[in-house]
């Protein structure tokens, strides 16, 4: 078991609390190994969330928690060859398949495992968080397997393919690397009970790509607002015409701690005449009214802005009559333009221009404006 933490710890545990609360979206800061206040923060609101003291201590009931919420048990489907760079055979066919119809793999299906198979198997790996050595091992071929046939599922069902589908009554999820009931549950703003009476489970065990229905309340209006420096409850309450507990009570908040990074639902029952927009590199207010169909004017006055001058994460209101609307998505390891893209249906040309992008780099924690 891990050792007991607080202010001004150091070391490897440090660091794994920080891994697990960053997973959790608790902690936005760098990975240091040194206990400091950005980690007792996000250790306090963790707590809070799972209805432990925030005592910004970490003792080994908070170590359980921590470890039952970002280690879940996933399901060992069965055993295949390891296939690499020279392999040949069906096996190696079967592989193919399977990496195109997932989009990983462009070239023929030929049984030959070669450098192109290889490319495919690594980007794979890197996509869903495995080690990308480009080996494909009992871990990798039941990932593939998994997603795979929870791929056909959907096709055969006239379904779309997406991870995060809205059907009306329901949300369709399929399961990633790391999720957990308790983090699924908080996404959505729905709890943990719920989704497995739903979908007629009786264990927290889930596996990857599996596909959960998940409850979606239309009576519940919200835009989504990434937390940025300097912002508190009473702030983001005051911006958006509503109040610090009708906040809490959508994002099942059992304090007032945010973290820079956190996604917040805001209710929108007072915001419905403007949408949320993330300024990125390189925005103006010219390039921003002229994209949206309205003028630097009107951005101005509805945000209280006395000049032209915009910051890097800097939110802004703009009209809703003035354009689509969309989310924001923090970029997270592995991801690529096209996979978001593909996520959310719609096109790299489409986030790049809406983001003012003028290459398919992205960093880790960058925000991004995703067309909805």
């Amino acid at each position: 078991m891990y050792s007991d933490l607080e202010l001004g710890s150091s070391g490897e545990d440090v660091k794994i609390l920080q891994e697990k609360l960053k997973r959790l979206g608790f902690y936005n800061a760098v990975i240091t190994g040194e206990f400091l206040l950005a980690t007792e923060v996000g250790v306090k609101a963790f707590q809070g969330s799972v209805g432990q003291e925030a005592t910004g201590r970490v003792g080994q009931e908070t170590w359980e928690k921590l470890i039952e919420e970002t280690e879940p048990k996933i399901a060992t489907i069965s055993v295949f060859p390891t296939l690499s760079i020279g392999s040949t055979g069906n096996y190696v066919k079967d592989l193919q398949t399977k990496l195109k119809a997932l989009l990983y793999y462009p070239g023929e299906v030929t049984g030959e495992f070669d450098l192109e198979t290889e490319t495919a198997v690594k980007r794979f790996q890197l996509n869903n968080e495995i080690t990308a050595s480009g080996t494909v091992n009992n871990q990798t071929w039941n990932l593939i397997n998994s997603l795979y046939g929870n791929l056909n599922s959907c096709v055969l069902e006239g379904g779309n393919v997406d991870s995060d589908i809205n059907n009306g009554s329901n949300i369709t999820y399929t399961v990633k690397s790391g999720d957990t009931l308790y983090a699924i549950a908080r996404r959505y703003n729905t709890t943990v009970d719920a989704i497995k009476s739903l979908n007629n489970l009786t264990s927290n065990t889930l596996s990857i790509g599996q596909v959960l229905q998940i409850p979606n309340d239309s009576d519940d209006n919200y835009i989504e607002y990434t937390v940025v420096a300097g912002d508190s409850l009473s702030v983001i309450a005051e911006r958006f015409d509503t109040t610090v507990s009708a906040i809490k009570s959508l994002n099942n908040l059992k304090n007032d701690v945010i973290i820079i990074g956190q996604i917040l639902k805001i209710p929108t029952s007072n915001t419905s005449n403007y949408i949320d927009y993330v300024v990125v590199k390189n925005d103006t207010l010219y390039a921003i009214a002229r994209r949206y169909n309205t003028s630097v004017d009107t951005i101005k006055s509805l945000n209280n802005l006395t000049s032209n001058t915009l910051q890097i994460g800097q939110v802004l209101k703009i009209p809703t009559s003035a354009g689509t609307n969309f989310i924001t998505y923090t970029v997270k390891s592995g991801d690529t333009l096209y996979a978001i893209a593909r996520q959310y249906n719609t096109t790299v040309d489409a986030i790049k221009e809406l983001n003012n992008l003028t290459s398919n780099t992205l960093s880790i924690g960058q925000i991004l404006n995703i067309p909805v």
